[in-house]
């Protein structure tokens, strides 16, 4: 699992496509468009940073009320009368082991709880704060539809340029490992 994986630490293009970009942003778009890009853009990171530290937290509470719902079963269960022996039919008569050491929470339990907790919020509130921020962002670029069609061929022209860079390195990269290497 990379990094990548959980929207809060996903990192931008690289300096050659961001470069690329801002050459379609300068050449292709008016200040507007950039202005409303940039507005759908802090909407994105924003509504990932909020979800990321809403679902981070929500994930430490469920740890939290886990960590304390088991223990209080362990109390209850070391509480209770339980039996030593059991008596076959035939008379025999078998000792039962206790089993409470083994059911006891531990420290490195605790620590596994909170850690797959926490990272589990993390992803699902990192990734509902993305969708909510994109839809946000794509709301706040349609709502001008002249603004909307600048931005969408800019992306066309900026897509293609991308497409021809990508086929320049394949054609120009001898060892490239390919699908079936």
């Amino acid at each position: 699992m990379s990094s990548e994986s959980i929207a809060a630490f996903r990192k931008n293009a690289s300096a050659d496509l961001r470069r690329l970009a801002e050459e379609h942003m300068q050449h292709d778009l008016r200040q507007s468009d950039r202005d409303t890009l940039e507005r759908a853009a802090k909407k994105i990171s924003t509504h990932t940073a909020i979800g990321s530290l809403v679902g981070l937290g929500l994930g430490v509470f469920l740890a939290f009320r886990i960590r304390a719902t088991r223990t209080a079963i362990f109390q209850a269960f070391r509480a209770v009368e339980k039996p030593t022996a059991v008596q076959f039919a035939s008379g025999r008569t078998e000792a039962i082991p206790d089993m409470t050491p083994y059911l006891q929470p531990s420290r490195l339990s605790d620590v596994a709880t909170y850690f797959f907790f926490s990272v589990g919020g993390l992803f699902i509130g990192g990734e509902t704060g993305f969708l909510t921020g994109s839809a946000s962002g794509a709301r706040a670029i349609a709502n001008d539809p002249e603004s909307k069609g600048r931005i969408e061929k800019a992306f066309r022209k900026y897509k293609v340029d991308v497409l021809k860079k990508e086929i320049e390195q394949l054609e120009s990269d001898e060892n490239y490992g390919g699908v079936f290497s």
